[in-house]
C-alpha cells in the first residue's frame, strides 16, 4: 500500500517492541530453533480459578451483552472499593471508566488532553507507547532522564527544570517498566509540589503497583490538590494474570470521566460483560494466588539478578518492583540493539534492546522474568556462554 494514502499521523505512531521480538523469536521457533523467552512481560501463571470460574458463570448467566459505556456500576463500586483498600484513593464511581485493558486509558487521556504543539513530561527510558500516543497526536515528548545511579528514578530537579507554559501532563509509572524503579514517598511528594497549580495533568501508570518486594508504591492521587488532576492507571494483566481477558480501568476527575467515556462510545462502544464479572471477584475474591505469584516473582528476581552480576560485562540492580531486570551491558562494549539481536540469533536468548525504551535506555537490555525458574537458568547459561564468546 503507498504510505502517501495514509494520515500524516501514522507516521508518528510506533509498535511496541515486545511483540515485535515475540515476532522474530516464533519465527526462529518454527524454524526449529529453541528459544527462551525473556521479551514478553507477561506472568507465566494462569488466571487465578475463582477468578475463570467467575467469568465462566457470568456467560452462564448471560452477561454476553452491551453494558454501560464507563463500566458495569456493580464493577466500577468494586473499583472504588479496591483503589480506597490497595491505594488509599478515595473516589465514586462516577469517576471510574472501565475500559478493555489497561492501555486505552493511555491513549484516551493523551487524546483528550493534548493538542498539537503541547509539551508531555515522561520517563525515559519508559513504556514505549507513551512516547507514541504524545506523537500521534502532535504533542511534543519532553524526555526525562531515569539514571541508574539514581535508583532508576525520575530527579524532581531535573522535572521542575522541565515544565514551561506548554507542559500540559505528565506521566509517571511507579512501579516502572522497563526498570523496575519505585519512586519513593518523598518523590511523590516533590512531584506534586511540582505541577501543583500549573494546570498540569498526571497520568500515573499503577499496573505494576501489587508486584512490589521492598517498600511501597503510592499513589501521587493521594496528595494534597492533586486527585482532580490525576489520572490513575490500573488493570488486571500483571496483577490478577489476566493478560487475555482484556480488562482494565482509570480513576479520574468526573468531568474528564464524561469526556473519555465519550471517546469509549466512539471506539469500542464498552468492555465485555462478563469480563467485568470476573473483575468483581479478582478484586473482591481471595488474594493468596496473587501473593504466591508476587513470592515467586521475588525469589526468581534473586535467582536472575545475581546470574547476571556473575556474567562478565554484565550488571544489574535488584529493582524493587514489576518484574524486569534492567541489565548494565556497557562492560560488553556492544550497542543494546545489537546485544539483543546476537543473544536471539546466537543464544537462542530473547530479550528487549534498552534504547527501545527510549534513548536513555542505551546501554541496557531488560529481561523478563515472569518464566519459570528453569528458563531463566537455562536463559542465563546461554547467555554467559555468548556473552564469553563475545568478549574472547
Amino acid at each position: 500500500m503507498d504510505k502517501s494514502l495514509l494520515a500524516k499521523q501514522m507516521n508518528n505512531l510506533k509498535s511496541e517492541s515486545a511483540f515485535q521480538v515475540l515476532a522474530k523469536a516464533k519465527k526462529l521457533e518454527a524454524d526449529g530453533k529453541n528459544v527462551i523467552h525473556f521479551e514478553i512481560g507477561e506472568p507465566d501463571f494462569d488466571t487465578p480459578s475463582n477468578i475463570v470460574e467467575a467469568g465462566k458463570r457470568a456467560l452462564d448467566e448471560k452477561y454476553t451483552h452491551y453494558t454501560a459505556a464507563q463500566g458495569m456500576l456493580p464493577f466500577r463500586e468494586a473499583i472504588v472499593d479496591y483503589a480506597k483498600k490497595y491505594k488509599n484513593i478515595s473516589t465514586n464511581p462516577e469517576e471510574v471508566v472501565v475500559v478493555p485493558g489497561a492501555k486505552p486509558i493511555m491513549y484516551f487521556t493523551v487524546t483528550a488532553l493534548i493538542n498539537p504543539g503541547d509539551e508531555v513530561i515522561c520517563p525515559n527510558p519508559s513504556f514505549p507507547i507513551y512516547e507514541s500516543l504524545i506523537r500521534f497526536v502532535g504533542g511534543v515528548p519532553i524526555p526525562l532522564h531515569i539514571k541508574e545511579e539514581n535508583e532508576f528514578r525520575l530527579d524532581v530537579e531535573e522535572l521542575k527544570s522541565k515544565i514551561t507554559s506548554k507542559t500540559k501532563l505528565l506521566i509517571i509509572n511507579s512501579p516502572a517498566n522497563p526498570t523496575g524503579g519505585i519512586l519513593t514517598e518523598e518523590d511523590i511528594e516533590g512531584i506534586a509540589d511540582a505541577v501543583r497549580g500549573k494546570n498540569i495533568f498526571v497520568l500515573s501508570d499503577e499496573i505494576y503497583d501489587r508486584i512490589v518486594y521492598e517498600g511501597s508504591a503510592k499513589s501521587i492521587a493521594t496528595m494534597p490538590g492533586m486527585k482532580d488532576w490525576t489520572i490513575v492507571l490500573d488493570g488486571f494483566s500483571k496483577t490478577y494474570a489476566m493478560t487475555g481477558w482484556r480488562l482494565g480501568y482509570g480513576i479520574m476527575n468526573k468531568e474528564l470521566a464524561h469526556h473519555i467515556t465519550k471517546l469509549i462510545i466512539n471506539s469500542n462502544s464498552c468492555t465485555a460483560a462478563f469480563t467485568q464479572m470476573a473483575g468483581i471477584e479478582a478484586l473482591k475474591g481471595p488474594q493468596d494466588e496473587v501473593l504466591r505469584m508476587i513470592d515467586e516473582f521475588k525469589r526468581r528476581r534473586e535467582i536472575i539478578v545475581d546470574g547476571l552480576n556473575s556474567i562478565k560485562g554484565i550488571t544489574c540492580k535488584k529493582s524493587p518492583g514489576a518484574f524486569y531486570a534492567f541489565a548494565n551491558i556497557t562492560g560488553t562494549g556492544m550497542k543494546s540493539s545489537e546485544m539483543a539481536d546476537y543473544l536471539l540469533e546466537h543464544a537462542g536468548v530473547a530479550v528487549l534492546s534498552g534504547s527501545s525504551f527510549g534513548s536513555f535506555g542505551e546501554g541496557y537490555i531488560r529481561l523478563s522474568y515472569a518464566t519459570s525458574l528453569e528458563n531463566i537458568n537455562r536463559g542465563l547459561e546461554r547467555i554467559n556462554d555468548a556473552v564469553e564468546k563475545l568478549l574472547k
